[in-house]
């Protein structure tokens, strides 16, 4: 999975256009696309990997990053 920030959504949509034309220049296929349409929050999955572009306060509202971090134990915690 890669996180990515655009400054605004004109510029979250350059960053995905860019990607997608890339990958298809470089043989990768089509990816699956969502959200490019708001230029807010937009997934595009490519199979192996996963990239999601944000416009900075939709990524500090979702903080997608946290769902994915490892948990915090506090020191001297047994894991059964």
């Amino acid at each position: 999975m890669v996180v990515v920030s655009g400054r605004s959504n004109r510029h979250v949509v350059a960053i995905c256009e860019h990607l997608i034309t890339d990958l298809k220049d470089e043989g990768f296929g089509a990816p699956r696309v969502e959200g490019i349409e708001a230029g807010d929050w937009v997934l595009i999955d490519t199979g192996d990997i996963i990239v999601h572009v944000f416009r900075p306060e939709i990524r500090e509202f979702y903080n997608i990053e946290k769902m994915w971090a490892a948990p915090e134990f506090e020191e001297g915690t047994v894991l059964h």
